[in-house]
């Protein structure tokens, strides 16, 4: 199974690349790609995953083919192939 995942803003300049093509041999879901992505990358594990909770950080916006993963099943939303995930870092100011 082929993903795309393209990296946008300070996850782009972080990892130094646009884009991840990824291949797994199983079904995976959004919480396994983001593990994933940080064994491939480590640079950004601390970008997208909670050291405390082990989750990926409430400040990355998750879509996938278009839809963030909230409207779906969340960080267990099953990934087929040549579906396009885009990681998107949310930044707060005030």
């Amino acid at each position: 199974m082929a993903l795309i995942v393209k990296l946008i803003g300070p996850l782009r300049h972080v990892s130094g690349t646009s884009e991840l093509a990824l291949d797994f041999h199983h079904e995976v879901t959004i919480r396994e790609l983001i593990l994933e992505i940080t064994k491939e990358l480590p640079v950004l594990t601390q970008s997208l995953i909670d050291q405390q909770l082990k989750d990926p950080r409430p400040n990355v916006l998750i879509i996938v083919n278009g839809k963030e993963i909230s409207v779906l099943k969340g960080l267990e939303t099953s990934l087929q192939d040549e579906d396009e995930v885009v990681l998107v870092p949310v930044v707060h100011g005030g």
